[in-house]
């Protein structure tokens, strides 16, 4: 009696062994078919999944030139508008300033996030304008400084409209960049248009 069921608990043991292994063999084919379904969605070789990485994005040269322009750009609007909150006369103008500050430096991170993925290097420099600009108005304060700031943001918001507008007319992902900045381009130059009356 007690051979039967130990025969009987050795037989369901197997069995239950068995079934266990089964199931592990089975985890273990669909984690692999899931992770090969998921590099394959990535653009990876199962075989080399820790070594490739995403093809960098094909831009024209013509959008690279922009890409590099556009952080100068940023650059040049985050340092000038630094320049308004420490020197500006009015708080409108400081106000102005911290927007230029807030807006640009947001858009610079978007637009070096954009030129990685292109192969462009980004840059920390400003525009020879803005160098320009800079040398002049740290020589001005109060209501001087203001009348040449709120001056100087107007012309070049001008301006980088313009040329947003020209880089909107395209296709990929740094014409919709284009599309998407407009709107915040012009909501500056109405404030500084504000200022200026």
């Amino acid at each position: 009696m007690n051979r039967g069921w130990t025969a009987a608990l050795i037989a369901s043991g197997c069995a239950l062994a068995a079934c266990q292994n089964n199931n592990a063999a089975n985890n273990t084919a669909a984690n692999t078919a899931a992770a090969t379904d998921l590099n394959a969605a990535n653009g990876l070789d199962a075989g080399n999944a820790m070594t490739n990485s995403a093809s960098p994005m094909n831009v024209s040269a013509t959008d690279q030139t922009f890409l590099t322009n556009a952080m100068k750009g940023d650059n040049s609007e985050v340092a000038l508008g630094q320049l308004a909150q420490q020197k500006g006369g009015s708080q409108g103008v400081k106000d102005l300033g911290s927007m230029l500050v807030t807006d640009h430096g947001a858009h610079k991170t978007q637009v070096a996030a954009l030129a990685q993925q292109a192969g462009v290097a980004a840059t920390d420099d400003i525009t020879d304008d803005a160098k320009t600009l800079k040398t002049k108005l740290d020589g001005l304060s109060g209501d001087a400084f203001d009348k040449e700031f709120v001056s100087a943001v107007i012309e070049d918001h001008k301006k980088d409209i313009a040329k947003y507008e020209t880089e909107a007319k395209g296709t990929g992902p740094v014409a919709d960049m284009a599309k998407q900045t407009l709107p915040t381009l012009r909501k500056h130059l109405d404030t500084a248009q504000s200022l200026a009356k």
